[in-house]
Order: C-alpha cells, then structure tokens, then sequence
C-alpha cells in the first residue's frame, strides 16, 4: 500500500504562492540539493497527485521541459498522475487519470493500488480535503527565508491535526526541509 505524501515549498509566512500564483521565491532556493532531493522523491514515487489548477501549471510546463530540468521533466512526464477536478474530464499530458468527485475514498482507492509512494505537489486545497479525512501519511515542507505578506496559503482553515516532526534538514540555499507525520 502506497503512502500518500505532501511535497511542498512554503515561505515563512505559510504561502505557498504569492499574489497572482508567483512562484518566483521558489528560485530563491533551488540549486543542486534541492534538485537532487526532487529526483531522489520521484524515484521513490509510483504516483503523483494533483488538482486541477496544479496539473494545469504542470501540463502546460514539464512537457516541454529541457536543459537543466530535463531528469526531472523525465520522471514528471513518465510517472502515473491522478488528478481531481470537476471541470476537467481529461488531460493531454501523458499518463493522467482524471477523478471527477470522491476525492477521499478515490484516494483511498489509490493508495490501495499503488506500490510506491503517491505525492502531492501543490495542490493545497486538494491536500487540505485529504489531511481533514486522515489519508495524508507524511508532510515534507521546504520552508523558505522569505515572507511575502500575501498570496495563497499553504494550509487552509479547517480540521486540527498533530503532527510530529520526523526529520529537518537545512541546505545551502537556506531552505529547510522539514518531514513530519501524523501522531498517533
């Protein structure tokens, strides 16, 4: 049974993106750790898990990806993706399956099926509705040294829960990565 896991960078200040979807903090701390930490998840992943608006940005990038992001554009473009909307009823990019409602016992469906790790990138609305039905297994937050005084929260309001912090490790670029699963 597949672990289901959240993979996301989160400034400070708890967004995930800034005003407008910017994501311009995220090269603030990419280099050669946090890429060779990407590729070492997606070899560990037998799935990815997104909603719509988070496959939309992903579809319309890794596709057409090269240069320095062609290993991770191999594993983004070739790796299962599951996807819930209830706008979209396909995908052009390759290998997605899109899920029109039953977000939780979908994905307890999935998890189920899949041998390797499931991983949400984005996605915090998709990952707020699964963390409420207890199917998140682990959080991994790559917190970084910027505050952006707005944007979109990586955690929306709703259902408490306990975590404890399973491993933090800063890098080079000053972004911390910190892993916690659900206290029992």
């Amino acid at each position: 049974m597949a672990r289901l896991i959240v993979w996301n960078l989160m400034t400070l200040d708890g967004y995930m993106e800034g005003p407008g979807h910017d994501l311009s903090f995220h090269s603030d701390v990419w280099g050669p750790e946090l890429e060779q930490l990407s590729i070492a998840q997606l070899r560990a992943a037998g799935a990815l898990m997104f909603g719509r608006r988070t496959h939309d940005l992903m579809a319309s990038y890794w596709p057409n990806a090269s240069g320095e992001a062609a290993e991770v554009a191999d594993f983004m473009n070739t790796l299962p993706k599951f996807v819930f909307s209830r706008t979209v009823t396909h995908s052009g990019w390759r290998n997605v399956q899109v899920f029109g409602g039953g977000v939780a016992t979908t994905t307890e469906r999935l998890k189920r099926e899949t041998d390797k790790d499931i991983f949400i990138f984005g996605s915090a609305d998709l990952a707020s509705q699964l963390g409420a039905a207890g199917l998140i297994d682990e959080y991994r937050i790559g917190i970084c040294p910027v505050l952006l005084g707005g944007g979109t929260p990586l955690f929306k309001p709703g259902a408490t829960q306990k975590l404890r912090l399973h491993e933090a490790k800063a890098y080079g670029t000053g972004i911390v990565v910190n892993r916690y699963v659900p206290q029992t």
